[in-house]
């Protein structure tokens, strides 16, 4: 029995709860949270117990699930880390680049397991792609939410914008050759709407916009390839896979042969991948679970969390330029 303790209890920490306590093999000990608030609601909704020292806690479990606010995740995770306990850190991975560099350090010492909770790595939509091979030239994405108090302690990039950061990462991999960005700061003192576009060695391009002031919400990422579109909507959970075939070819669900000119015609096939309806944070937290029981790797790596943070920083600081220049 794999026993976890989790530190925070606000609304993502409750949501962790349920999850783990119907998580098959897992015993779920207590969390830490020094808000009596929070604290009380948990207890009342899960029956979970409350540790109120964090060495304690740390010494009853096997692994923790740090779901606390961001500024506290490097010295909650290097304390576990340094006890010799596996960790799951929700996103992003730490407060600065230097905690980041930090915890990389510490977990490739230790020899433990530790996941990042970028979640859209295990969208159900994502997931449907399965092996199709994937290499973009041009991604456009677009993640707009409507405002909520609630996490506007950071600017939406780190908010929002870097789930995107993380989903390009992965599918790219080339090391990032330019950034350039800028944002507004419109109902809180961080920026709520922002628009990066990163540059890669290979020739791709991510043009990524994220909001957190709009009046409908919208999680899309679209991959422009070699004769191929590949559409995601995180939303609405649903994939599409456009591609541009020779007559004769394997057909998709819909075909259309199209005039390219010269007297030359392809087909446009249309795919619609099945997407099996799954519960993401459930998943990720059972294949953080059972990379520990099985001893395998995690499928969203520490190295990949600082990665996602790097890039999401570097954003910030393009933008903050922007904005200085042009008197934002």
């Amino acid at each position: 029995m794999l026993k976890i303790g989790i530190f925070g209890a606000g609304h993502l920490g409750k949501i962790h709860m349920q999850q783990w306590q119907e998580i098959n093999g897992v015993q779920l000990v207590g969390f830490y949270d020094p808000d009596n608030t929070q604290a009380a609601t948990a207890i009342a909704q899960y029956q979970v117990p409350r540790y109120t020292d964090i060495n304690s806690l740390i010494n009853a479990v096997d692994a923790v699930d740090i779901v606390s606010i961001t500024t506290t995740h490097y010295e909650i995770a290097k304390q576990c880390i340094l006890s010799g306990k596996h960790v799951f850190i929700e996103k992003p991975l730490a407060h600065t680049i230097e905690e980041g560099q930090e915890l990389v350090q510490l977990v490739h010492e230790a020899n433990i397991k530790c996941q990042v909770g970028h979640v859209e790595r295990y969208n159900p939509a994502f997931l449907a792609l399965g092996d199709l091979p994937l290499q973009p030239m041009f991604i456009e994405g677009h993640r707009l939410a409507q405002f909520n108090p609630r996490g506007t302690d950071v600017a939406v990039i780190l908010d929002l914008m870097i789930h995107d950061i993380d989903i390009v990462l992965h599918l790219v991999k080339s090391p990032v050759k330019r950034i350039s960005a800028s944002g507004v700061n419109v109902l809180s003192e961080n920026a709520d709407i922002a628009n990066a576009r990163i540059e890669f060695d290979n020739g791709c391009v991510a043009n990524l916009t994220s909001s957190r002031i709009s009046l409908k919400k919208m999680r899309k990422l679209r991959l422009f390839q070699r004769d191929a579109y590949i559409g995601i909507d995180f939303l609405e959970k649903k994939t599409e896979v456009i591609r541009m075939k020779e007559p004769g070819m394997q057909t998709g669900m819909m075909d259309f042969p199209i005039e390219i000119g010269n007297g030359n015609t392809k087909i446009l096939s249309v795919q619609m991948p099945d997407v099996k309806p799954s519960n993401a944070i459930r998943m990720e937290l059972q294949d953080f679970a059972d990379a520990i029981l099985q001893d395998r790797d995690v499928r969203v790596s520490v190295y990949d969390g600082f990665q996602a943070m790097d890039v999401a920083h570097q954003v910030m600081k393009k933008m903050s330029l922007h904005n200085e220049l042009h008197n934002v």
